[in-house]
């Protein structure tokens, strides 16, 4: 998945859209603001998610840090690597450092989601 593949939330979650099947994930801002990522908490499939609730607990060599769901769903697949390799999500956020896969309740959430470019000028608009 490439970074214009993806819509972004204001909380630094993308979301890799397959028709109502949804990949999120950690962008790269985000993960690099973190650091080196230890540990990953994540909800179990099957397991309901709800838009504008935590979905995720991140624990880095600095912080842990919950990330808040820009969709609700039900979980289909959890990222069997995150497990063993945690430190997946700083080496490739977008491809192999996914999250979770959510079978989408309303697609509707998705018009909310800036692209890649409206989340750049985002998280940098300040910084210039």
């Amino acid at each position: 998945m490439t970074e214009k593949e993806v819509k972004v939330s204001k909380q630094h979650v993308w979301a890799g859209i397959e028709d109502r099947h949804v990949h999120l994930g950690l962008t790269n801002y985000i993960q690099g603001a973190l650091g080196a990522v230890i540990s990953v908490e994540l909800p179990d499939v099957g397991d309901p998610i709800e838009e504008g609730e935590t979905f995720a607990e991140i624990e880095s060599v600095s912080t842990v840090h919950e990330f808040i769901s820009p969709v609700s769903g039900v979980v289909l697949t959890v990222n069997p690597q995150l497990e063993e390799h945690p430190s997946i999500i700083n080496e490739d956020p977008y491809n192999e450092g996914w999250l979770i896969e959510v079978r989408l309740k309303d697609d509707s959430q998705l018009e909310d989601l800036m692209d890649i470019d409206e989340y750049y000028h985002f998280v940098f608009k300040d910084k210039s």
